[in-house]
């Protein structure tokens, strides 16, 4: 992925909030949402057609998931929340009601989390793993 593609994928979550369909308020057949609920902390993030990375020791990058579809996620610069759909085994998030961002500089890294959070993604879980693949990567947590 070309970094222009990453920039303006960071730039549409920060600022417009991700693409999102008319998503259904309860969710189909495949996860169900309830098993999605509470904070799960990155263990690596692997954009496509690059090798994995790790979360940085002592670096907070997190994803929770509350009732009502509701989402936020920390990363070492910013926090922002949105709503999410989860129909089958696709999540959707989007779009983005508000991003807060500390006065630091954000990193390669962090760019990369929200570029691969952005959109939709399949998900593959386990009581105390999450994984959200998509064209543009994967992200994987742990509770």
């Amino acid at each position: 992925m070309h970094s222009g593609e990453r920039l303006a994928g960071s730039i549409l979550l920060t600022f417009l909030g991700a693409a999102c369909s008319s998503a259904p308020s309860s969710p189909s057949p495949g996860i169900p949402a309830d098993q999605l609920l509470g904070t799960w902390s990155l263990v690596s993030l692997q954009p496509a057609r690059e090798p994995e990375q790790p979360t940085a020791a002592g670096a907070l990058y997190t994803l929770t998931f509350g009732s009502g579809n509701e989402y936020s996620t920390r990363a070492e610069c910013t926090a922002c929340s949105g709503t999410f759909a989860l129909t089958g085994s696709t999540l959707s998030t989007g779009p983005v009601r508000l991003c807060a961002s500390v006065n630091c500089q954000e990193m390669a890294f962090e760019s990369r989390y929200k570029m691969l959070l952005t959109g939709d993604s399949t998900v593959a879980l386990s009581t105390t793993t999450l994984q959200l693949s998509s064209a543009r990567g994967v992200l994987r947590f742990t509770r």
